[in-house]
């Protein structure tokens, strides 16, 4: 399995960019698929996630509304779309897939999803 997060970069406040994820080794459609956020000298964070069979969706409260997690199957490969960026949004991006086992599931807990991918940076300047 692979997942290879893309997409990071600099912006400034109040703009946008688009994550993507692109998976391999697993359908997009049979698992869920999160991102997740590390800033500086800060934990893990859990910003969204998708069950890709019943579509589902989560958002954390600091990007609800601005954030919206989506997935091509076709490409095999969700997006995360950010907009309305601010410097709180700065981090690294790491997009993560829990594969369906019949246990209860916390989405927002990172030690649930099994699979990683490298992040991609995400510079946000006021």
């Amino acid at each position: 399995v692979q997942l290879q997060a893309s997409g990071g970069g600099p912006a400034q406040a109040g703009g946008s960019l688009r994550l993507s994820c692109a998976a391999s080794g697993l359908r997009l459609d049979n698992v869920i698929i999160a991102w997740f956020r590390q800033a500086p000298g800060k934990e893990r964070e859990a910003v969204s996630d998708m069950n890709g069979i019943n579509g589902r969706i989560h958002y954390s409260d600091s990007v609800k509304g601005r954030f919206t997690i989506s997935s091509d199957t076709a490409q095999n490969t969700a997006y995360l779309q950010m907009n309305n960026l601010s410097p709180e949004d700065t981090a690294v991006y790491y997009c993560a897939a829990h594969s369906f086992s019949g246990e209860p599931f916390d989405w927002g807990m990172a030690r649930e999803y099994e699979h990683w991918g490298p992040g991609t940076l995400v510079t946000v300047s006021s």
